[in-house]
């Protein structure tokens, strides 16, 4: 791929006040890539050409006047269909939600987008109610990876990363609930981040509850800081929300991390990793040490929390289809419907016994965190499988939880979390690193995963979608 979609949204930026390019000019080259790549991939599920080129000349007029409004004035960038958007359906992947409704409301996160004159250029595709780590469903069908078209692109944010790594919008907001950042970044070779939960807004609540967090999947570390400049900070509608820092991210994205305690676990004490993908990950951690960090093997101290979490997650499944009648949850996703079905059976006893391994297992990483600045991890054990399936081949869960045990334990602690492209496999398949940090510690996490990108950059290397045939 070559041409200005290969550019960052601050190196956009930066063209749009030279005069050397306009916003109708990037978008409409955006909208021709969508075009092209997404009959492969099913990145998105909506697609509104006529209104972003609306919004792109009312950019070009500005940026032609000096006068440029926001952090990402003429930018385009890609929502995922879990967040509302005023005039668009939103569909949440399911058959069961109408489109003929008002839709004139519009999420927190993309109410900021808007507020910093983003060109909104369409939805990308969920899984139904973002339920799994991957990312079909039965109204939008199966979303593929950029890499290797018969592979999955994760999930439950995979259109979003299918987006951002074809260069179609430079940036895509997504949602994270157990992975559902981490796992697309990793599989398809971008960059994304769970913020610390309540740095971002959400409106409505999730069914997940707060193990939800709204976050920027990106092609650079910049462009994700940017996004959370624009997106962190109070919304009255969401309870949770907390105050924008007193300092943007992007202040600080430069500092490094010289003398940085950081811990790196290559299996946190419980998982099981593919021996290439551990390979990789370890000489990525290893960089860290080079960049003047004092970095330790060493595990956090935590036990695996998978039946906690699944209790949580199932009863979210249970509350996200709750009302709907027999006929209409005929329509789910089959693996939906069962999980929502054994959601229903949970205890009140259940549930609050897994709300108090939560806590305890954010404690035990609190104090961790007093000892170490990050922690490293990969971000999966494993690269992208299969496309349209929920499980890898010969795998003995039950569940997507079973393939992606680094991911969820951290949104239990509602630590920012991000996934960062450090290496390939000999299939030519990405793998991600994960960077955790301490609660509200998110721009030191992005200063982390900058020094990272600087040191080995990844944006050389583009997807070589439409080369082969995903049949």
């Amino acid at each position: 791929m070559t041409g200005t979609l290969e550019l960052s949204a601050t190196e956009l930026l930066v063209e749009y006040r030279a005069g050397r390019l306009s916003p109708v000019e990037v978008t409409r080259e955006a909208l021709d890539r969508v075009e092209a790549v997404n009959a492969t991939l099913n990145a998105y599920c909506l697609v509104d050409r006529e209104r972003a080129l609306a919004d792109a000349a009312e950019s070009e007029t500005r940026h032609r006047r000096g006068e440029p409004r926001g952090l990402l004035d003429g930018v385009p960038v890609s929502v995922k269909d879990v967040l509302l958007s005023r005039g668009w359906p939103t569909l949440r992947g399911s058959r069961t939600i109408s489109r003929e409704q008002p839709w004139d409301m519009d999420s927190p996160a993309v109410a900021r987008l808007r507020e910093h004159n983003a060109v909104l250029i369409g939805k990308t595709t969920t899984p139904e109610f973002g339920w799994k780590g991957v990312t079909d469903s039965p109204l939008t069908g199966v979303t593929r990876n950029p890499w290797d078209p018969r592979r999955t692109s994760g999930g439950s944010s995979g259109g979003a990363a299918a987006a951002v790594a074809t260069a179609t919008t430079p940036i895509s907001i997504g949602t994270d609930g157990g992975g559902s950042i981490r796992i697309p970044a990793s599989f398809c070779g971008v960059f994304g981040i769970k913020p610390t939960y309540g740095l971002v807004p959400a409106f409505p609540p999730s069914p997940y509850g707060t193990l939800a967090h709204v976050g920027p999947l990106s092609w650079t570390v910049e462009d994700s800081a940017v996004a959370l400049d624009v997106l962190s900070g109070v919304d009255n509608r969401d309870w949770s929300s907390g105050p924008r820092p007193e300092r943007t991210v992007m202040s600080t994205l430069e500092v490094g991390v010289a003398g940085m305690r950081i811990a790196f676990s290559p299996s946190l004490g419980f998982a099981t990793v593919d021996p290439e993908v551990a390979s990789i990950v370890a000489a990525a951690a290893k960089s860290f040490t080079d960049l003047g960090a004092r970095v330790e093997v060493v595990d956090p101290g935590i036990a695996d929390p998978l039946e906690s979490f699944q209790v949580l997650w199932l009863a979210g499944a249970a509350a996200a289809v709750a009302g709907l009648s027999e006929e209409r949850r005929a329509g789910l996703d089959p693996g939906l419907r069962e999980a929502a079905a054994e959601g229903a059976r949970l205890s009140a006893a259940e549930y609050v016994a897994a709300s108090a391994v939560r806590a305890e297992l954010g404690q035990v990483m609190g104090e961790f965190h007093e000892h170490f600045d990050l922690l490293l991890t990969p971000t999966m054990p494993i690269t992208a499988f299969e496309a349209g399936v929920e499980m890898p081949p010969g795998s003995a869960a039950s569940r997507w939880t079973g393939w992606t045990p680094f991911t969820y334990p951290f949104n239990m602690t509602q630590q920012p979390a991000a996934s960062l492209p450090c290496g390939f496999t000999s299939a030519g398949l990405p793998v991600g690193l994960q960077v955790v940090g301490p609660r509200h510690a998110d721009a030191r996490v992005l200063t982390a995963c900058r020094a990272f990108e600087q040191a080995r950059p990844w944006r050389q290397r583009r997807p070589p979608v439409g080369e082969r045939d995903h049949t």
